[in-house]
């Protein structure tokens, strides 16, 4: 994990995982050789946190994203037999305005499917698509002022955005934890890229989303991000200036973020 970055650790993890790191400003990055060592070193690193702080707390805050990219780290995450989910609390990050939670493109029923119900979860707390808009952001923006976020498990999208917040809805300075936000064409294009719809027709156009802010508020962020589909918001992530014009380089002002990729997403990078 960043905190503990140094030589020693490094070269362990390159001869464990074929693994090279660097770190660009706050952000540190991590680039394996394949989706299935990313997944699992993320997973790793995710776990020994979640430990750590639940030896200085009673119970802990986790929100998750939920896209094809997670599924090799939420499968490792799953196995880690030494964390106590009892005292874990799960949120998510965003779920399409107007979907049922019981039909495959809505994130809650992936993240049931992927990890809560899976793991003994103390509690955990879903947007409702189906819910008025409004007033279902303020239900979730007081759950998430109720349960402070220790750890975000997130990926980066085609667009560069995080969550929901694409380009042109994106505020580094949000006043809000949780606001409805129109998605782009490129973000609904992914959503058919990720094979959740048959066409980008089918796709929702509008999405309750975890702002930037709510997301940065927490200590640790692990950014897993795999795929050629990615590369090239991967680069600009790194490389370009921070701004909202690239949503996901805001994570190079966090000092306990890490940038997980596979040989795909870092093609673009020198």
């Amino acid at each position: 994990m960043c905190q503990e970055y140094n030589y020693k650790w490094e070269c362990g993890l390159f001869k464990r995982y074929n693994m090279k790191s660097f770190k660009k400003d706050d952000l540190l990055v991590q680039i394996y050789e394949s989706r299935a060592k990313m997944g699992e070193a993320a997973a790793n690193d995710a776990a020994a946190t979640i430990v750590k702080l639940l030896k200085e707390k009673d119970e802990i805050n986790m929100i998750f994203a939920a896209a094809p990219s997670q599924n090799e780290f939420l499968a490792s995450l799953i196995l880690h037999k030494e964390i106590d989910w009892t005292r874990v609390n799960g949120f998510h990050m965003d779920e399409y305005v107007g979907v049922d939670s019981s039909v495959s493109q809505s994130f809650v029923h992936f993240l049931h499917e992927a990890i809560f119900d899976r793991v003994p979860f103390k509690q955990v707390f879903c947007l409702n698509g189906k819910n008025e808009p409004k007033a279902e952001c303020k239900r979730y923006s007081e759950l998430l002022k109720k349960y402070p976020v220790d750890i975000v498990c997130m990926g980066i999208g085609e667009n560069g955005h995080v969550a929901f917040n694409d380009p042109p809805v994106a505020d580094f300075n949000d006043p809000n934890l949780v606001k409805i936000v129109a998605l782009d064409a490129v973000c609904r294009e992914q959503q058919v890229h990720d094979g959740c719809f048959a066409s980008f027709k089918d796709v929702f156009t509008h999405a309750f989303t975890l702002t930037v802010p709510a997301l940065m508020a927490a200590e640790y962020q692990f950014c897993v991000v795999p795929a050629a589909t990615k590369a090239q918001a991967v680069y600009e992530t790194i490389n370009g200036t921070i701004a909202e014009s690239c949503p996901a380089t805001i994570l190079r002002k966090q000092s306990h973020a890490v940038l997980y990729l596979d040989s795909d997403s870092s093609s673009l990078l020198k």
